[in-house]
């Protein structure tokens, strides 16, 4: 695995709007979703896109793909 300055900065990218969705969360569910009920969902999807900025930043995530691609693929 090597370093990759676009998966760095896209990682970056991703991060930083899983960060905006946490912390503008009642806004973003007032608007676009539901309202009251859905605030914890507007975090809960916040957080998960903050772990997948994680794992784009450190470049983990063509090492996750390529054992996606082998356990359904397994002679390629």
């Amino acid at each position: 695995m090597s370093f990759n300055l676009g998966a760095l900065i896209i990682g970056f990218i991703i991060l930083a709007a899983g960060g905006a969705c946490v912390l503008f969360y009642q806004k973003i569910a007032d608007n676009f979703a539901h309202g009251v009920s859905s605030y914890d969902r507007v975090k809960l999807f916040g957080i998960i896109t903050i772990a997948i900025g994680f794992i784009v930043m450190a470049n983990l995530h063509s090492v996750i793909l390529g054992w996606l691609i082998h356990l359904i693929f397994p002679k390629i």
